[in-house]
């Protein structure tokens, strides 16, 4: 399994530099321990309060590519403190990582009340898109009423018969993927805005647009 190593202090003095070199022994041996292959050492002096940390979105980035599934932490609070503790579990919960701490010589092992606000984070984020579901799709409900067509959508009409290629707006799939939703809940909004698209072909179209 892929890992990346996350060390912070929060601080920029001298005796605070071989807290970060203590903390990265202590996880490359963790990984050894477990047979992972450390692909990413991040080393970073900042308060745990500060989500806007350079480190952060690096290793955000590295799981956002599928570059590792693990990352590993002296402690839980090395990653954050208060509300960007929160934010950034829920962050790496979505993103299906794996989360070992040295403290625990394995797994984390989350306290019950920080257990509890995440699961009250994803109800509220899941009725969320709900709303948001039900919102296009009563919009959507009242321009067909009001006479738009959703098959004018469709690119390629007037050319020979044949299976149509959907023409979809592009951007609002980027938009989408960079609020992290998956390419199905992406389908089932554009399906609330008239296009008739799978989950299939939404991911073949941004794979193509990147590939441009």
């Amino acid at each position: 399994m892929n890992t990346i190593v996350y060390c912070r202090v929060s601080t920029d003095k001298k005796e605070q530099e071989t807290s970060l070199v203590r903390q990265e022994k202590e996880l490359i041996q963790l990984a050894q321990m477990y047979g992972m292959t450390v692909v990413e050492i991040i080393k970073e002096q900042a308060s745990g309060y500060e989500i806007e940390r350079d480190g952060v979105f690096e290793m955000l980035e590295h799981f956002t590519n599928q570059k590792a599934e693990c990352l590993l932490i002296q402690d839980e609070t090395r990653l954050g403190r208060g509300n960007t503790k929160i934010a950034l579990f829920h962050q790496l919960n979505k993103l299906h990582v794996s989360i070992y701490t040295a403290i625990h010589n394995g797994a984390l092992e989350l306290s019950e009340s920080d257990s509890m606000v995440l699961q009250i984070v994803g109800i509220v984020e899941e009725y969320q898109r709900k709303i948001h579901n039900i919102k296009i799709k009563r919009g959507m409900n009242k321009a067909i009423n009001e006479g738009y067509n959703p098959e004018r959508n469709l690119s390629n009409r007037n050319q020979a018969s044949g299976r149509k290629r959907m023409d979809f707006p592009i951007e609002e799939v980027i938009r989408l993927r960079e609020n992290k939703l998956t390419f199905e809940e992406i389908a089932r909004t554009l399906n609330g805005l008239g296009f008739n698209v799978s989950k299939a072909t939404v991911h073949r179209r941004f794979k193509e647009y990147h590939n441009t």
